[in-house]
């Protein structure tokens, strides 16, 4: 294996496993923790969620950073150099290839969810977390803000995820294709979130 080979097997390695931290745990979130929060009592959560969640949201915030990283550091080494899959065709036919359209969809996705993490999820449930430890609850807003926030991310994400699989495999670029994985990744979380109040209550 040559060096420009392994260059992107790292990166793509380090993209992939910190991407499966920071989705994993915004499904935790919505799917699972969402539903628990809801059942428990008040002075359960002053207990509970001062330990687990900054802990939590600490790997949430940091693997959101880590992917956002290594994915802009993977597409500069895949579609500028040495490979350069940004363009296709030549001279007055050269134009952005399929495969970088349906790339750079999908990462200004997933830019728009890394800037929800750090700027809106976390520094509001920061003070959530706050409040609970001193007493003195957070503006009220506050858990309304952080929820909408990470459920636009937890929707989009699956049109995001669609677009970066389809982008090696997707061919010419097609704005049915786009509208597809929003269609069906849109569905698909939809399902998924309708669901988690009441799967997985028993054994």
């Amino acid at each position: 294996m040559d060096t420009n080979a392994l260059i992107e097997v790292f990166l793509r390695w380090g993209h992939v496993i910190s991407g499966i931290c920071w989705i994993g745990l915004l499904y935790f979130f919505n799917f699972v923790n969402v539903p628990f929060q809801g059942k428990m009592e008040g002075d359960t959560k002053k207990k509970v969620n001062p330990e687990l969640l900054p802990r939590a949201l600490w790997w949430f915030r940091w693997a959101a950073m880590s992917t956002l990283l290594f994915g802009l550091a993977l597409f500069v080494w895949m579609y500028m150099t040495p490979n350069k899959l940004m363009y296709e065709g030549i001279g007055a036919d050269r134009a952005l290839s399929g495969r970088a359209l349906y790339i750079m969809i999908g990462m200004t996705v997933a830019i728009i969810m890394w800037f929800n993490v750090w700027f809106i999820i976390w520094p509001a449930q920061r003070q959530i977390i706050g409040g609970l430890k001193s007493g003195n609850p957070a503006p009220a807003h506050l858990p309304k803000r952080a929820l909408f926030a990470s459920r636009f991310n937890t929707y989009s994400s699956g049109p995001m995820l669609f677009l970066m699989f389809l982008a090696p495999h997707g061919g010419a670029f097609h704005w049915g294709m786009v509208g597809a994985a929003f269609a069906i990744g849109l569905a698909t979380i939809h399902l998924a979130i309708k669901a988690s109040p009441k799967v997985g209550t028993s054994i």
